[in-house]
């Protein structure tokens, strides 16, 4: 597997360490281990030129300021930034691009990044999209133009769980001067760290993993440079969806967890694979911690584990599915991903329904296929849950 969650390259502390004490989060004005909530919208300036770090909260706030510190060090990053979701972070990439730039991003990626891409920004920005396969760089290759000034990448893919050579695709995006940008929300900063593959920008629906117990909505991107971090916060401040102080409070108190919930995640999401992929009706498994998947010694490689994440294919199509998630229980019928409890979705109603069904169908995305998202419950009730739904 590589290095351990604790051993990442470039980090000041092991991950587990950065997770509870990144980013110098206490309190200096009380010695508060966790930072207050900043509720103020405005503060009082020294004089008419000068002010104390904050003047108006959708430039900074304290409370965020303080994610984002430790979301920077968690990622090796210059700058990170949290929003209001990671559609907000995601739009704010994109206003990084002129009208009428030319996008490639995954055939088979997040049903929200789909929808900006192929529906709202050809109209209102004039972008040009190509949807690729990034599994393989001759197809990105292939696919870049002059005008290509963004290559968007998530990595695993949802709800497939493809991986995607980071090295490979930012070294080539980079010798044609293409931003590159990675949707990190499956594996978290404690499983990758795209920077370190070459990545211009990572980001996070913080919603998922980070938050981690599904009471907050929230996106994170991270800069590479000072320079793309200062673009970045300036266009965040021009378009103003920020996340508030209290989603930043739960966010940070999130990642205090997320080294030790990321190793229950994976170590349950391997077990559930391994159980299903030897069940009669389960025709296909699609996790990276499995031999079989596709990429996965790039996984090895390129992960320091295989996360909480996997669908699979039922034998019976799209009635077969929708029964086992009618029967199923311990794990609930619901959007979103990466709480600690188990989740079961639907893809072809549920986070890929913006795609068309011939579309959905050619990425890969069938009608019989389940994502889940595994929780930190015993996993021997997980596996009987899911015995019982197949019958």
């Amino acid at each position: 597997m590589g290095r351990t969650p604790d051993q990442a390259a470039g980090a000041t502390h092991g991950l587990s360490t950065a997770c509870v004490h990144g980013g110098d989060t206490q309190d200096p004005a009380t010695g508060a281990v966790m930072p207050p909530i900043h509720t103020s919208v405005t503060y009082a300036r020294e004089d008419v030129d000068g002010h104390r770090g904050w003047f108006y909260s959708r430039v900074g706030n304290p409370t965020r300021d303080a994610l984002e510190r430790c979301v920077a060090e968690l990622e090796g990053g210059a700058q990170a930034l949290a929003f209001a979701s990671g559609m907000a972070a995601t739009a704010t990439v994109l206003e990084l691009l002129d009208a009428g730039a030319h996008v490639i991003a995954p055939v088979d990626g997040y049903g929200g990044t789909f929808r900006i891409l192929q529906d709202l920004r050809p109209r209102s920005a004039g972008l040009q999209v190509s949807f690729v396969d990034c599994c393989d760089l001759a197809a990105i290759g292939a696919a870049i133009r002059p005008d290509t000034k963004l290559l968007w990448l998530e990595t695993p893919t949802n709800p497939l769980l493809r991986i995607q050579d980071l090295a490979g695709a930012c070294a080539l995006a980079r010798r044609h001067g293409i931003l590159t940008a990675v949707d990190n929300t499956f594996a978290t900063p404690v499983f990758q760290r795209p920077l370190e593959h070459g990545a211009d920008i990572v980001m996070h629906s913080a919603t998922k993993y980070i938050g981690g117990h599904s009471d907050v909505l929230g996106g994170l991107l991270v800069a590479g440079t000072p320079g793309l971090g200062a673009r970045l916060h300036g266009l965040r401040s021009t378009t103003g969806a920020v996340a508030s102080p209290f989603d930043s409070y739960l966010m940070l108190r999130g990642i205090k967890t997320l080294a030790l919930r990321m190793e229950r995640h994976a170590a349950n999401a391997q077990a559930v694979a391994e159980h299903l992929a030897r069940h009669p009706r389960v025709g296909r498994v699609h996790y990276p911690g499995l031999p079989g998947h596709p990429q996965h010694a790039l996984a090895r490689r390129q992960m320091r584990g295989f996360g909480g994440m996997l669908s699979f294919e039922i034998e019976g199509g799209a009635p077969a599915a929708r029964g086992f998630l009618d029967k199923l229980t311990i794990f609930t019928l619901a959007e979103s991903l990466g709480g600690v409890e188990s989740l079961a979705g639907y893809p072809a109603t549920m986070s890929h329904a913006a795609m068309p069904a011939a579309q959905r169908r050619a990425a890969g995305i069938g009608d019989d296929l389940v994502r889940l998202s595994i929780g930190i419950e015993d996993v021997a009730d997980l596996r009987a849950a899911l015995d019982a739904a197949l019958g």
